[in-house]
């Protein structure tokens, strides 16, 4: 009886430690994934964020809502269709599009997707679509800091079949405090690799229609944002053209300085008085502009915006883009006219 029941009690004990390694392991493989997807959102933010911001200057996009749709729909820039196509924000080709394309499964089999040369092109365009497309338009009368409202407007014009679309916008907006791209923010002085910047919270008296949770003011012996990123690459290319995005406090001759450049560089590569005052999220060329959009780039319909704003854009002087199109100085485009960006044959 004594050696039955000592069998017994051996096979409990065997049985609940095979039980305790069945709980464990899942337990870090699902703390292991945490750690991977918080990576790479992480690294996304960085990458992408002064791009958003400058998008949003450019088209009232709000940077929050651009940064957590590329996030969604890219898998944070992992996804074949952000990795072979360039394409972060699943836009379908279209009847419009006259760019390269590639196919992929989506809601059919084998659509039609845009390609795109570079991912910054992806956000460019992402910008463009929402701003030209009639179904989005009354998403530019809600307050850009509202990114609840814009995640819902987004879902109900139609962006996503995902009935949940619009709570999974919010939650990667809240989960990465992506709100704090929408206003003026700072950041905390630690290792950057580990945090977010915070956001400074001195315009959230602005706000309205918005329950959007502040983050806590900083600190004392907290540094800027730009403080954090001057640690980070920040030349880009843009029709072989070398550029970067004026960050939070920079002035015209703390960059003269820090790229090396001469008083009168910056504002004669960007067609500017002497005496221009940079802007935040501002694009700014580091050497001259070209004479015409890079190959494969044909034309630009104008959305109300300038000839100046187009001629940044695309890398291109503004005296060689008004005399593509055959106009003077001063003149700007119609809404929907059609902006040559190099000469085409049949044009000329």
């Amino acid at each position: 009886m004594l050696k039955r029941k000592s069998v017994v009690l051996i096979f409990i004990l065997i049985s609940a430690g095979m039980t305790s390694c069945r709980v464990s392991k899942p337990a870090a493989t699902s703390s292991s994934a945490v750690v991977s997807v918080n990576s790479a959102a992480i690294n996304y933010v960085n990458r992408y964020r002064d791009l958003s911001v400058s998008e949003m200057n450019r088209t009232g996009v709000p940077a929050s809502i651009t940064l957590a749709q590329g996030m969604l729909e890219s898998d944070y820039g992992r996804s074949s269709l952000a990795i072979n196509g360039n394409n972060h924000f699943g836009i379908k080709c279209h009847s419009d599009w006259t760019g390269q394309t590639i196919k992929r499964n989506d809601d059919r089999h084998n659509e039609c997707f845009r390609k795109y040369r570079r991912p910054e092109d992806s956000f460019y365009d992402h910008s463009d679509f929402l701003k030209s497309g009639s179904r989005y338009k009354s998403l530019f009368d809600i307050d850009p800091t509202n990114y609840k409202a814009w995640a819902n407007g987004l879902k109900n014009s139609g962006y996503a079949t995902n009935p949940d679309y619009a709570n999974l916008l919010i939650r990667k907006i809240e989960e990465n405090k992506l709100y704090q791209y929408d206003r003026g923010y700072t950041a905390a002085a630690t290792k950057p690799q580990n945090n977010i910047p915070q956001k400074e919270s001195s315009q959230a008296a602005k706000t309205t229609g918005t329950d959007v949770k502040e983050p806590a003011k900083a600190k004392e012996g907290t540094v800027t944002f730009g403080d954090v990123m001057a640690r980070a690459p920040r030349i880009m290319e843009n029709n072989r053209v070398q550029y970067i995005i004026v960050k939070d406090g920079e002035t015209k001759k703390s960059i003269e300085n820090e790229f090396q450049l001469l008083s009168w560089e910056l504002s004669r590569y960007n067609e500017l008085k002497e005496d221009f005052t940079p802007v935040t999220g501002q694009m700014l060329y580091l050497e001259p502009k070209r004479d015409k959009a890079e190959t494969g780039i044909e034309f630009h319909i104008a959305e109300g915006e300038t000839m100046y704003a187009i001629s940044q854009k695309y890398g291109i002087r503004l005296k060689s883009l008004l005399e593509l199109n055959k106009m003077t100085e001063g003149t700007e485009p119609a809404k929907g006219q059609k902006i040559l960006l190099q000469q085409v044959a049949g044009d000329q």
